[in-house]
């Protein structure tokens, strides 16, 4: 009955989890694996050669990510338990971990992170009959495998300095092992208000010259995929180009700073194609009416150092430059 409450706060989270290289700043995660125990100390450091060191640990953990390279995490984890080979019982620990995060992006989909705090224990010796709780340090590192923008897993190691006390006695404790973890809460796509330019004014057109247009379209991370709102923003493109067969079309993607240079370029050029290819798919305009340009991460026209700002720069601009109204059908 014991063991059985201890896991309460583990079924806990787990049962909201199954409910629920990024921009998302909130994740949760589930972590499972095995543990080892040595440097046995306090009350049972004469009798260390009678407890097994092998066991399985588990917990789950909720973070925050300030930033793409600093972030908070908190969670639950037990620990296992070193039994008593000479009969019943053992050493068991278990409690609440609290550390920061710090992150390195390897690739487009892998991070290595590095993590120092503090572990709040719970420690039972059963053998004894004494517990104790208190703090000791934690410290760990891992990889993590993004497999979309929400979802990712980890392979990580944690070690767990001196939990418990002189009473019920202390080890040190390595935990190995693999999480997987639900990330959220990145921003919608922000639309993209274009301003007209600054000085110098622009002269009056003629009566008879049709005006430039532009259009900006906002995209969601890592995302080249138009929305039914995107479509709408279009039309006065489409219209332009079927009612104007000499009209021409600019389209250039951009992206925010996330991720590396070479992805980025990419990403732009498969967004501007994106639209560009609905253009022509859908009112059959010809390809040679229409040039596609990728500027990556080159031309922000917010900061990148806030969701917001990288939000704006997600972006594809859709130009079309004045013309002579001659060339109406």
């Amino acid at each position: 009955m014991i063991r059985i409450i201890k896991f309460v706060p583990l079924a806990i989270f787990l049962s909201g989890s199954v409910v629920a290289a990024t921009e998302n700043p909130w994740y949760f995660g589930a972590r499972v694996g095995g543990t080892h125990f040595n440097n046995f100390d306090g009350a049972i450091d004469g009798q260390k050669s009678d407890y097994g060191q092998d066991d399985w640990g588990g917990g789950v953990f909720l973070g925050y990510q300030f930033s793409p390279s600093v972030g908070l995490e908190g969670g639950y984890t037990y620990l296992g338990e070193a039994d008593y080979d000479l009969g019943s019982g053992g050493f068991e620990a278990y409690g609440l971990d609290l550390v920061a995060k710090l992150t390195w992006p390897v690739t487009d989909v892998v991070d290595l992170y590095a993590k120092a705090g503090g572990f709040f224990f719970n420690v039972d010796n059963t053998v004894n009959g004494a517990d104790d709780s208190g703090t000791s340090g934690t410290a760990g590192v891992g990889a993590e495998f993004y497999m979309n923008p929400n979802v990712s897993t980890r392979l990580e190691y944690q070690y767990y300095n001196q939990v418990g006390r002189s009473e019920p006695g202390k080890a040190d404790i390595h935990f190995y092992g693999l999480s997987l973890v639900y990330h959220w809460g990145a921003p919608a796509a922000a639309a993209v208000v274009e301003e007209a330019a600054p000085l110098p004014e622009p002269a009056p057109l003629p009566a008879a010259t049709i005006q430039p247009l532009r259009v900006a379209l906002p995209f969601n991370f890592d995302s080249s995929q138009l929305t039914q709102e995107d479509i709408t923003r279009l039309q006065p493109i489409a219209d332009r180009l079927v009612n104007y067969p000499d009209s021409k079309l600019q389209v250039i993607g951009h992206t925010d700073a996330s991720g590396t240079p070479a992805y980025n370029q990419k990403l732009s050029e498969e967004r501007a194609a994106a639209v560009a290819g609905y253009l022509a798919g859908y009112f059959s305009i010809g390809m040679d009416r229409i040039e596609i340009k990728g500027f990556g991460e080159r031309d922000p026209i917010a900061t990148n150092n806030t969701e917001e700002g990288r939000a704006q720069n997600r972006r594809v601009e859709a130009y079309m430059p004045g013309m002579s109204a001659s060339s109406a059908k």
